[in-house]
């Protein structure tokens, strides 16, 4: 039974989003900018994901020009603390909204994707694990107090998050559980631990493959991860979140060379990076719809988000009496 009715789940998703964004702009001492929902393709601005999925593209026709629309801003986001003047220690944050034509409709992916993207400046001494993880626990304390702030609304919601949120990294999690898949080993250390912060994500692992895809130029595969908690409306793994502290000229012309995109040093941004133009960061991306889900015991992310779902899907949820919007 659904613990919160149609207008009941839409006032409650925005109490919600209020709240957390509030606390985490608070948190990490970030200000809220505007931002492109398209972008240049020859900036190399746009993000490239897994580094297969295509962006939508269209022609603004009175000027001949092809534009593609955002996948993410993680690329944008550092660009702009530079052009905008932040100091280290200071950080933005931007209502990111996405289509990703790619995307494998289920219960936690749709092809709208909506989250805050988020970037903050810091010091070259700070690329370290130690500050990640200081950054996690700081986000984890954010989800925890939205906790408690939704469930004293609304007291029929679960109290899902532990007190603390374990770290792995994708290698330990590998020698672990090695003859399981990487979703299943996802799933296993989450169902285990709740809340999880997935590390070191893009690389090669010791069975020669990675655990998941990362775009070479954004992150740091050493200095990366995922928040993932377990979600028992739907008795899954659900990624909250993908952050990581950026790449500097070392890691960038690693990454490129192991993902065979060399070309890219040919780009704007690229050439940013690797004249040392653009600033240390860290940041990443929280989704808006999956913490609404999460939080408000949502079985599937239609319920808090109005998307495009095939016939299949909606007959599915009919039985289930889930009501997507």
């Amino acid at each position: 039974m659904d613990k919160l009715n149609v207008l009941e789940t839409q006032v409650a998703i925005k109490k919600l989003k209020d709240f957390f964004e509030k606390r985490i702009s608070e948190k990490l001492n970030l200000t809220r900018v505007s931002a492109p929902l398209f972008v240049a393709p020859e900036t190399g601005l746009n993000d490239n994901l897994n580094g297969y999925e295509k962006a939508i593209s269209f022609e603004l026709h009175n000027y001949h020009k092809r534009l593609e629309v955002v996948q993410s801003l993680a690329k944008w986001k550092r660009m702009a603390l530079k052009v905008y003047g932040f100091k280290a220690g200071e950080g933005l944050y931007t209502d990111m909204n996405a289509i990703r034509p790619f995307e494998e409709l289920d219960y936690a992916h749709s092809a709208y994707v909506d989250q805050w993207d988020w970037e903050k400046v810091i010091l070259k001494k700070d690329r370290t694990e130690e500050f990640l993880k200081s950054t996690v626990g700081e986000i984890y304390e954010v989800f925890k107090e939205t906790e408690a702030f939704i469930n004293g609304l609304y007291p029929g919601l679960e109290k899902k998050l532990p007190e603390d949120i374990c770290f792995i990294t994708t290698q330990e999690l590998e020698d672990r559980y090695p003859d399981k898949t990487p979703k299943e080993r996802e799933s296993l250390i989450c169902k285990d631990k709740k809340a999880v912060f997935l590390m070191k994500i893009g690389g090669k692992l010791k069975s020669g493959e990675p655990h998941d895809g990362r775009a070479p130029d954004y992150d740091d595969w050493e200095l990366n991860g995922d928040i993932i908690f377990w979600n028992p409306t739907c008795g899954e793994a659900l990624e909250l979140s993908s952050m990581g502290i950026r790449v500097d000229k070392d890691a960038l012309e690693e990454e490129l060379k192991l993902a065979d995109c060399e070309e890219r040093k040919k780009l704007k941004y690229h050439k940013m990076i690797l004249s040392g133009e653009l600033p240390d960061t860290i940041g990443g991306g929280i989704g808006q719809s999956r913490i609404c889900m999460f939080f408000l015991d949502k079985k599937h992310i239609g319920e808090v988000q109005s998307s495009f779902w095939t016939d299949e899907i909606i007959e599915e949820c009919r039985k289930e009496k889930i009501f997507l919007l």
